[in-house]
């Protein structure tokens, strides 16, 4: 279903599952990642954020139910007086230890200094319930939220908005009454990688590999072609780092422009053991570098939701993404000379790749120190 709503002051136009939460909606959708998840219960208070000004736990309020209305997570607090007095007073009152509920807490502690500017330290108490921190033992964070009640910064007292009543339906925004509206849409936005692959053989014999789905999955360790049908097939991808082990069946829909030798790929999968989904968009283009080699362009655009998302972010992800690429480009010309490659849908055991991704982010960050 579509919702259209405000999120830190950015009108969104969406489309969402019926069960999505707001919490996932902001971190997956809009990978607005200060809202942390804790318990998903609406007990612990560290995904609190503010919708119409009113702090909610968003672990438990559907994204769905939001259209019409606006959304502040931490993020958009940024250039606030009151929580940028409230950050200095967490900092000096060590009012967090590993942070993790400071994001919800934060949100809760702004909410008090507007509502009750004549709270005392029984009230504040009474106010952070629903906010729990396992770390400071919460003494920090009374003696911050004190010392901003006694220091406050010159900002008017809070007036809720009207509580707004009724249905769904009534408070959803038309896509076109909105401005800077961010389209949310079936195809992936979120991490983007680029990668080219040199291949010394003719871009003649190259295009035809490309053109062979199974021939490429069996370059890629773990990559397994299950069946195809036309320009849609079905595959599953396994890779183990450790005692984690996920393996990724979906379907896929490829496309070829034989003439200008470029591709697509688009397509989408789930691990069942933790429920993670990956989404991915790939394009592809064939370039001749001589008479006897090619380079393959790769663009890749993905997102990955669910317990496995922490690892597909981050800088260590590029280099990984290119350790693998250049693993493909190895398989594939071994293959099309004829010589050994690794057997088709071998599980990929990622281990001898992160000693090599960390040798390669070793490398290019001493290489930025080098002085010749």
């Amino acid at each position: 279903m579509t919702v259209s709503l405000k999120v830190n002051d950015i009108a969104v136009n969406a489309e969402v599952a019926p069960r999505t939460h707001l919490a996932d909606f902001l971190r997956e959708d809009l990978l607005l990642t200060g809202t942390h998840i804790g318990c998903e219960h609406g007990v612990c208070g560290a995904c609190t954020v503010l919708l119409d000004g009113e702090p909610v736990r968003s672990c438990i309020t559907f994204a769905a139910t939001c259209g019409g209305r606006e959304v502040q997570s931490i993020e958009g607090l940024e250039h606030d007086p009151i929580m940028s007095a409230l950050r200095a007073a967490f900092t000096a009152e060590h009012a967090l230890q590993c942070g993790y509920c400071t994001p919800g807490m934060l949100v809760t502690a702004r909410d008090i200094i507007l509502r009750l500017p004549d709270a005392d330290d029984d009230r504040i108490r009474l106010e952070l319930a629903g906010n729990l921190c396992r770390c400071t033992g919460y003494n920090g964070i009374v003696r911050a939220i004190r010392h901003v009640l006694t220091h406050r910064p010159d900002v008017a007292p809070l007036e809720r908005p009207a509580v707004k009543t009724g249905t769904f339906e009534q408070f959803s925004l038309e896509p076109t009454a909105l401005a800077e509206v961010i389209p949310i849409t079936a195809k992936p936005t979120g991490e983007g990688l680029h990668e080219e692959l040199n291949i010394g053989l003719p871009s003649i014999e190259v295009w035809k590999a490309l053109r062979d789905p199974a021939l490429i999955a069996s370059c890629l360790p773990g990559a397994t072609i299950l069946s195809r049908d036309g320009d849609k097939i079905r595959g599953e991808m396994v890779a183990a780092l450790g005692p984690i082990q996920a393996k990724f069946t979906g379907d896929a829909t490829l496309t070829y422009d034989d003439a200008a030798r470029t591709g697509r790929v688009a397509g989408s999968g789930r691990d069942n053991a933790s429920g993670t989904r990956l989404q991915a968009e790939a394009t592809f283009s064939l370039m001749e570098d001589g008479p006897a080699a090619s380079t393959i362009v790769i663009d890749v655009t993905y997102a990955l939701k669910g317990a496995l998302a922490q690892f597909s972010r981050g800088p260590i992800v590029r280099v990984f993404a290119a350790e693998l690429a250049a693993m493909v480009a190895r398989n594939l010309e071994a293959r099309l000379r004829g010589e050994e490659a690794p057997a088709a849908g071998a599980k990929m055991h990622a281990g001898h790749l992160v000693s090599r991704v960390a040798w390669r982010w070793l490398r290019d960050l001493l290489s930025r120190f080098h002085v010749r």
